[in-house]
């Protein structure tokens, strides 16, 4: 076989559970049919330089269990080869020294986005296909199929979650728990909705302007507040970290000079949302005259490099062989999907942002019933709370006020919200 006919497999982004899975499962099913494998250690960060020293060989023997492991075993980076057309080219360039033809990248939307780029620059010298891989399950696939490592970061942290749960009840606390999610609320809401958390906050639920820092601070004081007059002291509120981006730029102020990574994205991991969140929490309760111990926890790292769960396993070891026999039948720039058990391409054409030319990215439905019912189960302020007097008046108690000076300070938490036509009555969740 030509040295040209070989098969480069590459990670890029953060990490998430399953990832050897799929080098495993594309690196097996190309090394049967004949086709050489070389893994690209830490993404694009040594293509982008023209070095080839940092391409390894795969045989059966090095992969064939890796898929029960965390982790990458290629390593990983956020290297962002799309900003210099002479990365692009250096990344084509030594893809060809090292005899590739065919290429898969592992990632979220920054590595499908530099794909697209690679593939393009590339003009037909290189084949490439991308596998949809974060834990933020963000990527613009179907309603329903998350991007792999998704379950198991969910799995983790609701295991996290219930614990803190207990902790807060034994020790009356409140914590305020941040979850990965930089754009999208889909593990925060995930995760506080398996476990029965108090109550979680995503940036989907403010519409697509921007968020003022002390209508996120109202929303948890008015949980709070309506757990008071329930009788609890403690509750467990999950935030998603990308809350952090959405805020007006006055409120972004107080985090000082952010950092931002190669794709020009806010470093998240640097910015204090539980610790801000709280400070000011804190200060807001104090000038209500009510007490309160509030802790902050940040779990995301926790998530990352966990052990795959069975479903990430399988899933992603379905996604790897798919992703290899794409290219050996002759595909090429298109993302894997796996949908009602079938394999099916969506072109990188397909997977553009008209507005912004990046890659799309998929939201929480807060229209859906699926969100509908998680807000009936959280603990948080609701107009049946304003409408109903003897309601009203047991929360306007907690803070000694009038109920009409409750509805003045609180009332337009109640605005219009996600509502579903077949969801009726009010559910308060018990922990």
């Amino acid at each position: 076989m030509p040295d040209s006919q070989r098969l480069a497999i590459l990670c890029g982004g953060g990490p998430a559970p399953g990832i050897n899975s799929v080098i495993g499962a594309a690196t097996i099913r190309a090394l049967v049919s004949g086709v050489p494998v070389v893994g690209i250690r830490d993404g694009f960060r040594w293509l982008m330089l023209g070095d080839t020293q940092h391409a390894v060989s795969l045989s059966i023997e090095d992969v064939s269990r890796i898929h029960f492991t965390g982790g990458s075993y290629l390593g990983i980076s956020r290297a962002n080869p799309t900003r210099d057309p002479r990365h692009l080219e250096a990344v084509v360039t030594t893809l060809g020294e090292l005899g590739v033809d065919k290429v898969i990248t592992i990632g979220g939307d920054d590595t499908a986005f530099s794909a697209m780029r690679v593939a393009a620059h590339a003009s037909g010298r290189l084949r490439v296909t991308h596998v949809p891989k974060t834990i933020d399950n963000d990527l613009d696939l179907p309603h329903g199929i998350p991007t792999f490592g998704f379950q198991t970061a969910r799995h983790v942290g609701v295991d996290l979650v219930k614990n803190l749960m207990v902790d807060a009840r034994t020790t009356t606390r409140w914590y305020l728990i941040v979850a990965m999610g930089r754009q999208a609320g889909h593990l925060a809401l995930g995760i506080g909705k398996a476990a029965g958390a108090t109550l979680t906050i995503i940036p989907e639920e403010f519409g697509s302007g921007r968020v003022r820092l002390a209508h996120v601070i109202d929303v948890l004081l008015g949980a709070i507040i309506k757990r008071k007059s329930l009788g609890r002291e403690d509750g467990t509120a999950v935030l998603a970290e990308g809350l952090a981006e959405r805020l007006e730029p006055d409120d972004l102020a107080v985090f000082g000079e952010l950092q931002r990574d190669e794709h020009d994205h806010v470093r998240l991991g640097e910015v204090h949302l539980g610790d801000v969140i709280e400070l000011r929490l804190r200060e807001r309760l104090e000038e209500l005259g009510l007490s309160a111990s509030v802790v902050t926890k940040d779990i995301g790292y926790e998530l990352r490099c966990a052990d795959p769960i069975p479903y990430d396993m399988e899933y992603t070891r379905d996604l790897g062989y798919c992703a290899t026999q794409y290219l050996l039948d002759g595909g090429t720039d298109a993302m894997v999907m796996m949908v009602d058990g079938h394999f099916r391409p969506q072109p990188f054409s397909e997977m553009l942002d008209p507005r912004t030319g990046r890659t799309r990215v998929r939201l929480v439905d807060v229209g859906s019933e699926q969100y509908e019912i998680a807000r009936r189960y959280m603990v948080r302020l609701r107009p049946e709370d304003f409408s109903q007097p003897e309601a009203l008046a047991a929360l306007a108690r907690v803070i000694q006020v009038s109920p009409e000076q409750f509805r003045e300070r609180f009332g337009y938490l109640v605005g219009p919200t996600p509502s579903s036509a077949s969801a009726s009555g009010v559910l308060n969740a018990a922990d």
